[in-house]
């Protein structure tokens, strides 16, 4: 099933209101549960905020700002962007939160290019628009297949590059991100000693590839085990499948189900303040998800989604 952005824009709104634990004011008088980040030992939000296409959707400049700057006052303090949302407008707008609250924030970001000499290029634009001499994390991102991670493993390629960055701690962790192939996610971190991963982890089990439509090929049963034995700090994202599984249970339901994996934070677009307050009530009243009841979830979304789904984000740029 697929929805408008529109329905989507009321649903997530709907679902968050009738929600007990979301009632009134988002969280009110409670704290914003960290958890730790792998082997980085930070400790960081479950929520994340994601700056993406959704936080993109703030036409206006300063409501986006105001949309940050009430995330961190709600204790939000993992913020993601990356140079492909917007070319560069997506940390830019973060850039001037970070000019007044960079300590506040464990701050990521993500570069799209394979080869050293662009990528770098366009990292050091991230530096300056993220007003900032140094990001938390540094993300290759959205790897797509094994031609790609040739490409980044050649010589002329961005990864030697990125441990020299932490090396020189201008990139104080790195890792990778993917949304299409768990098996090539599985051999790059296999291969390479990265700090951190974000993958996506839903209740239909996103990524699997359409060559093997069961369960067991998702990046859930594939490449997050691989994460957590070599201690990798893991993130979640395309949690509602860019809109595509909303309906098919509480959106509450759903974002509950990815933080109730062993995932440090659940990175979430949210393009409207009600979307920003209800979720971070759902991280501030957290309780896990029973493994009986998300496993009859992911059964039954997966049956009727999976495939579909996988044909849609084996392409998918999220921009």
């Amino acid at each position: 099933m697929s929805i408008s952005r529109r329905e989507f824009l009321e649903a997530t709104t709907l679902g968050g209101v009738a929600s007990s634990a979301l009632s009134g004011q988002a969280g009110k008088g409670g704290k914003m549960p960290t958890r730790v980040l792998g082997r980085t030992g930070v400790r960081v939000s479950i929520l994340g905020f994601g700056g993406g296409s959704r936080f993109l959707m703030y036409k206006e400049e300063d409501k986006a700002l105001e949309a940050l700057n009430r995330a961190l006052d709600q204790g939000i303090n993992y913020v993601d962007s990356a140079y492909g949302y917007g070319n560069g407008r997506s940390e830019e707008l973060v850039g001037k939160v970070m000019a007044t609250r960079r300590k506040e924030v464990f701050l990521v970001t993500k570069i799209n290019r394979r080869k050293a000499d662009e990528a770098m290029r366009i990292f050091e634009g991230s530096l300056k628009r993220l007003q900032t001499d140094h990001v938390d994390l540094l993300h290759i991102h959205g790897l797509e297949n094994e031609q790609e991670l040739a490409a980044l493993e050649a010589p002329d390629g961005f990864l030697k590059e990125m441990f020299k960055l932490r090396d020189q701690k201008v990139a104080r962790f790195i890792g990778v991100t993917c949304h299409n192939d768990p098996q090539v996610l599985v051999k790059t971190l296999e291969r390479h000693d990265l700090d951190c991963t974000q993958m996506a982890l839903n209740a239909a089990c996103v990524g699997g590839g359409v060559k093997k439509l069961t369960r067991a090929d998702g990046f859930e049963t594939i490449a997050l085990p691989v994460a957590l034995r070599k201690k990798m700090g893991v993130t979640a994202m395309k949690i509602f499948a860019q809109e595509k599984i909303l309906g098919q249970a509480p959106v509450e339901t759903l974002l509950r189900y990815v933080m109730s994996l062993p995932v440090a934070a659940a990175v979430v677009g949210m393009p409207k303040l009600e979307h920003l307050d209800a979720n971070i009530a759902v991280a501030k009243n957290f309780k896990r998800l029973p493994k009986a009841e998300m496993r009859k979830l992911a059964e039954r979304i997966s049956a009727t989604h999976k495939l579909a789904l996988d044909r849609f984000f084996a392409h998918h740029v999220d921009a």
